[in-house]
């Protein structure tokens, strides 16, 4: 952990052989990130872009492009887990994810079966499977977890999905023992409707932390055994924020911070650690009907963000997919 007083942790939002080769074992040796997380938008950046996988993407022959793309992502999982392992084996989290196909979000049958799939393939233990917060996510993620696989709730906005995944968690947890985190998107919130609020004099920067602070405060006092909320899409776009801005105002006892590396070098630079969850209801409810006086309806923007989300996923995917054929 590193704030172990306050089980606080810090993931790595990123992953790249090269990396992992490199700057992710540093991180873990000074005691600065303890788990990892990806994405196709992740592995997209990742394999498009970077020569260290070239050598293994001449080797797969004439494997289908998803095939391929597997192959690369799980040797990349793989290595992470590897690295990874002595802080699970010492009870210090250890996790990487991987998400299932983000084309499969409406279908928890298909779902299920990638992710034990997956699961099986890797063959680490300390490997969490990423589900997209879906009507069919919320079941495919209980099946997982009651199966003892580590799962990671994901692209989740609003209270409904959260309440939903930690009741999830709560009825696998009769079932398992597993660790699961519940991943709230929190920036990209505050960038779909700053210029609104900055227009009427309100502040910004705001939103998607109550946003956050609520969830958090909400699952928290479920207390569903071995699930944390993970705060995600914590980087800062453009200077108006200081770089660890969404790590800072989101330290909370019991949670994972996962972020870009720039930010979780801005964090360690910065030194904060004073605990800023759980924020008072009222703190909530005030900067909540302040943006409602701004004419903007947040189930709305949730809504929207939902969907962006899934779409982006899945474009990421599909280009792996179409640059692999």
């Amino acid at each position: 952990m590193y704030i172990a007083e306050a089980r606080f942790a810090l993931w790595a939002d990123f992953i790249e052989r090269t990396f992992l080769d490199e700057g992710f074992k540093e991180l873990i040796a000074k005691g600065i990130i303890n788990g990892a997380t990806s994405n196709p938008a992740i592995f997209k950046n990742a394999i498009l872009s970077s020569e260290a996988y070239k050598e293994q993407l001449a080797s797969l022959g004439a494997m289908s492009p998803k095939e391929k793309y597997e192959a690369l992502a799980i040797f990349d999982i793989q290595k992470a887990a590897d690295i990874l392992r002595p802080l699970y084996d010492a009870g210090d989290d250890g996790y990487v994810s991987i998400e299932v196909d983000p084309h499969l979000c409406d279908d928890a049958e298909a779902t299920v079966s990638e992710g034990i799939r997956l699961h099986q393939s890797i063959n680490r233990p300390n490997v969490m499977i990423k589900v997209p917060a879906t009507e069919a996510g919320y079941s495919a993620m209980e099946t997982l977890a009651s199966e003892g696989i580590a799962v990671n709730a994901t692209l989740i906005f609003s209270l409904d999905q959260a309440l939903k995944c930690a009741e999830a968690f709560e009825r696998a947890s009769k079932k398992s023992s597993v660790d699961t985190v519940i991943s709230v998107f929190v920036s990209r919130i505050d960038r779909a409707i700053d210029d609104i609020l900055r227009t009427n004099g309100v502040a910004t920067g705001l939103m998607g932390i109550m946003n956050a602070a609520e969830i958090y405060s909400r699952v928290e006092a479920m207390y569903v055994p071995k699930c944390r909320v993970l705060f995600a899409s914590t980087g800062v776009k453009g200077d108006e924020f200081r770089a660890s801005y969404y790590v800072d105002e989101l330290l909370a006892p019991n949670s994972v911070n996962t972020a870009p590396i720039a930010t979780i070098e801005a964090y360690v630079e910065g030194q904060e650690k004073t605990m800023k969850l759980p924020l008072p209801s009222d703190d909530i409810l005030a900067h909540r009907q302040r943006v409602a006086d701004c004419g903007i309806v947040m189930e709305k923007i949730i809504d929207q963000q939902i969907q962006e989300g899934l779409e982006a996923f899945k474009v990421a995917f599909g280009d792996i997919l179409s640059a692999l054929e």
